[in-house]
C-alpha cells in the first residue's frame, strides 16, 4: 500500500495539473537601455603594451553594464588582452575601492576582434548610478594596427605605457600619461529600469565643439539632465567634422546610421543636427534636393526600426572663415524643407533659438565661443532645452513613453566604411 502511495504522489501531479498550485513566473530580465556612447571618428597610432583607462559619463543608470568596443576602422585584428569597468573616484584615474569589475567575452577574458568589426562584453554587474563617471580601461599587448578611436572626447582619459596586469588597479599610479581622446570603447549599456534611449546624431556641434572640456556641457549632456526624471538615456554620436551625404571626418551619416544610433539599444528617438559641414565643405554641397533625400532617407529607415526622428534647423556661421553668400542660401534652403518639408516627426528649430536677432546669420554672441560657428556652455544649454521642449510635447511625447526599441548586441564584423581621411 506504501508503494501504491508514493506512486501516485508522482502520478497526480503530471495527470491532474489544475489540482496542482500554480507555477509563479520568473520576473523578465530588465532591459537594456544606452547609457553612454561616443562614434568611431577615425584612427590613430596603436598603443602596444599600454592599458587606455576612458573615463566616460553615463546618463542614466542600472544595476549591470555591458561595454561595446570597436575595431571597426582598423586594418589588422585587435586583441583585447583585457578589459575592466569600474566607477570612478573622483577625476583622475583611481577607481571607487571595490567596485573594478573584470568584463569578459562569453566567458573569455581575452578577445581578438576583426578589422571591420564591433564587439560586445557579457554583462557586468556593476551598480552604476544615474550622472556617474566610469573607467573603461583597455590593455592591447600587442601592435594591432590603426587603433579605432574618437579624436574629439573633450575628456580627459588616462594611459598606463606599461598596461600589462595594470587594467585590474584600483589606484590610478600606473597611469602616469593622459589622453584627449577615446580608445576602442564605444558605447556603454545598463540593464535597469530606464525607459529608454535617445540618440544625438551631428557633427561637432553635437560632439561638443566650443564647450568646456572635462565637465560634460555638450548638448547631449545637458539634455540627459533635463530627461533623467523621465529615466530616459541620452547617446552622442557627434563627429566633429562628419557630414550628411558625403564621408568627412568618419564615414558619412548615412554610411553609420545603422551602427551609431539604430542599432544603440532602446532607442526610442533619433535627434538628427547634421549637414553645415556639406555646406561649407570641400566639395561644398549646394543641391537642397540631395539634403531633402537623406534626409527622408534617414527617417524612413529609422521608422523601420520602431524609431521616431526629430530634425533640427542648421545653425548660422556667418563670421566663420568657410562662411560664403551661396552657403547661406543654401542653409536657408535647407532649413525651409526641415521646418515645412513634412519628413520629419517633429522639428526642434534650434536656428531660431540661436541667431542673433539684429543679424540672423550670426549667433548670437553670448553663444558664441569666439570662431562664429561652435557653442559655448550657454548656447549648449539653449539647444539643449530646444530639443527638450520638443522631446516632452505630442507627438514626440507619446513616443518616449511607448515600447522602447530593443537590441542584443553580438560579436560581428559590421558593413566596412570607408575610413576617415583625418
Amino acid at each position: 500500500m506504501a508503494k501504491v502511495v508514493r506512486v501516485l504522489a508522482v502520478l497526480l501531479p503530471a495527470l491532474l495539473p489544475g489540482l496542482t498550485a500554480p507555477a509563479v513566473a520568473e520576473p523578465a530580465p530588465l532591459p537594456w537601455t544606452g547609457s553612454w556612447e561616443t562614434a568611431p571618428s577615425g584612427t590613430a597610432a596603436a598603443l602596444p603594451g599600454a592599458a587606455v583607462r576612458n573615463v566616460v559619463h553615463l546618463s542614466v543608470g542600472g544595476t549591470a553594464v555591458r561595454v561595446r568596443l570597436s575595431n571597426r576602422l582598423g586594418t589588422a585584428p585587435l586583441r583585447l588582452g583585457a578589459v575592466t569597468v569600474a566607477l570612478s573616484r573622483a577625476a583622475g584615474p583611481e577607481a571607487v575601492p571595490g567596485t573594478l569589475r573584470t568584463a569578459t567575452f562569453r566567458s573569455a577574458t581575452e578577445l581578438t576582434v576583426p578589422a571591420g568589426a564591433d564587439a560586445v562584453t557579457d554583462p557586468v554587474p556593476l551598480r552604476a548610478p544615474a550622472g556617474a563617471d566610469l573607467l573603461v580601461t583597455v590593455y592591447t599587448p600587442e601592435n594591432s594596427g590603426p587603433a579605432t578611436y574618437h579624436r574629439t572626447a573633450l575628456q580627459t582619459s588616462y594611459v598606463a605605457p606599461a598596461g600589462a596586469g595594470r587594467a585590474a588597479d584600483e589606484d590610478g599610479t600606473a597611469y602616469t600619461a593622459t589622453t584627449s581622446r577615446w580608445y576602442y570603447v564605444t558605447g556603454v549599456d545598463v540593464r535597469g529600469p530606464a525607459a529608454g534611449s535617445v540618440v544625438a546624431f551631428g557633427d561637432s556641434l553635437t560632439d561638443g565643439n566650443g564647450s568646456t572640456p572635462d565637465t560634460n556641457r555638450r548638448w547631449p549632456d545637458r539634455l540627459a539632465q533635463r530627461l533623467r526624471e523621465q529615466r530616459l538615456g541620452v547617446l552622442n554620436a557627434g563627429i566633429a567634422g562628419n557630414r550628411l551625404l558625403l564621408d568627412g571626418a568618419g564615414p558619412s551619416a548615412l554610411a553609420r546610421l545603422d551602427a551609431d544610433a539604430l542599432d544603440r539599444a532602446g532607442v526610442r528617438v533619433l535627434v538628427v543636427f547634421e549637414g553645415i559641414n556639406d555646406i561649407k565643405g570641400t566639395p561644398e554641397a549646394n543641391d537642397t534636393a540631395a539634403f531633402a533625400g537623406a534626409y527622408r532617407t534617414v527617417v524612413t529607415r529609422a521608422h523601420a526600426r520602431g524609431v521616431r526622428v526629430v530634425g533640427v534647423t542648421l545653425t548660422p556661421y556667418a563670421g566663420y572663415p568657410a562662411w560664403t553668400a551661396a552657403g547661406e542660401a543654401v542653409r536657408q534652403r535647407v532649413n525651409a524643407f526641415i521646418r515645412d518639408g513634412g519628413a520629419f516627426d517633429a522639428v526642434a528649430d534650434v536656428d531660431a533659438t540661436v541667431r542673433d536677432p539684429d543679424d540672423p546669420g550670426r549667433i548670437l554672441p553670448a553663444y558664441d565661443p569666439g570662431d562664429h560657428l561652435h557653442f559655448n556652455d550657454a548656447g549648449m544649454a539653449a539647444v539643449a532645452d530646444t530639443v527638450h521642449r520638443v522631446l516632452t510635447q505630442e507627438p514626440l511625447r507619446s513616443g518616449l513613453t511607448g515600447r522602447a526599441h530593443a537590441t542584443a548586441p553580438v560579436t560581428r564584423t559590421a558593413p566596412r566604411p570607408r575610413p576617415a581621411g583625418r
